[in-house]
């Protein structure tokens, strides 16, 4: 699944594309499952907006602790000023996280796979663990957009030895939201150190970043569409993007994050620790 010129391309431009990595039944089993659990949701007791430009989820311990949970972040404007949904709540979530490849049957199936381990040995991980998982809807309309970020901000390690596993349950386009990429832009580490960290300010909000967000050259970014079933491998200092998505085509992906613990430090002041109730598992081994 991952030949060698795929390896190297994907240390040479921080990431890759495997084609045809899940199955048409293996991508609708994991959406029927991520359905069927929004059908058992409450909206009344989930109320947190995700956006990438306000940053509103920082303010909320709900975000904080939501590690070794599955919880329900919004799209903007799904509720009114009364806290009532006013949009079908199937289409109004725009992510799911963090904790669906351990709490999940389904999507703990697929990440624990033989075909995944097999592609993190190739990359070369040797004793990696999964610290997160999400998955992220970009409806047909109003999915947001993700604006260009390193993974790393958000989970960094000593030495850096993050990668994110991006597989489309549905085609990627141009018009619904496909990633862009600045080939090569992994080498040179995190872009003025900035980071989403705990605030150690206990009278600030749980989180903050640290210094001013960094800005890219818009035509430095080139799109990577992708057909259903595909994975995308993204290291973890490799500088992406999604647009919004203003088609009628809905452009759902699961994702996830592993980085390598052997011979790494776990940053303590991550956003996103690991728990007593879940550590992080090993992927070589958890089942």
């Amino acid at each position: 699944m991952a030949s060698p010129e795929k390896v190297a391309q994907f240390w040479d431009e921080g990431y890759t594309i495997l084609e045809n990595f899940l199955s048409e039944e293996e991508c609708d089993a994991l959406k029927a499952e991520c359905h069927d659990v929004i059908d058992k949701m409450d909206p009344k007791e989930h109320h947190t907006v995700f956006s990438c430009t306000g940053h509103e989820q920082l303010k909320e311990d709900y975000f904080l602790t939501s590690g070794d949970k599955v919880r329900f972040f919004f799209e903007k404007g799904a509720f009114d000023e009364k806290g009532e949904l006013v949009v079908d709540k199937q289409k109004s979530l725009n992510k799911m996280g963090h904790a669906l490849h351990a709490l999940c049957p389904t999507f703990r199936k697929v990440t624990f796979s033989e075909k995944m381990r097999e592609v993190v040995k190739n990359i070369g991980y040797e004793d990696p663990v999964i610290c997160q998982s999400m998955y992220i809807f970009k409806n047909p309309g109003i999915g947001g957009i993700v604006t260009a970020h390193q993974d790393s901000w958000f989970l960094n390690t000593k030495p850096l030895k993050l990668m994110g596993v991006w597989i489309a349950l549905e085609d990627a386009t141009l018009e619904n939201g496909c990633l862009w990429f600045i080939p090569g832009s992994h080498k040179e580490g995190i872009t003025d150190n900035y980071r989403m960290i705990r605030n150690p300010d206990k009278d600030g909000p749980p989180l903050k970043f640290t210094g001013a967000e960094p800005k890219y050259d818009d035509s430095k970014f080139i799109p990577g569409p992708v057909k259903k079933g595909t994975a995308v491998l993204i290291h973890g200092e490799v500088v992406h993007k999604s647009n919004p998505n203003n088609s009628d085509k809905s452009r759902e992906i699961y994702t996830f994050h592993i980085y390598d613990q052997k011979g790494t430090e776990y940053s303590s002041i991550n956003w996103l620790q690991p728990s007593e109730e879940m550590p992080f598992p090993h992927l070589y081994t958890f089942s």
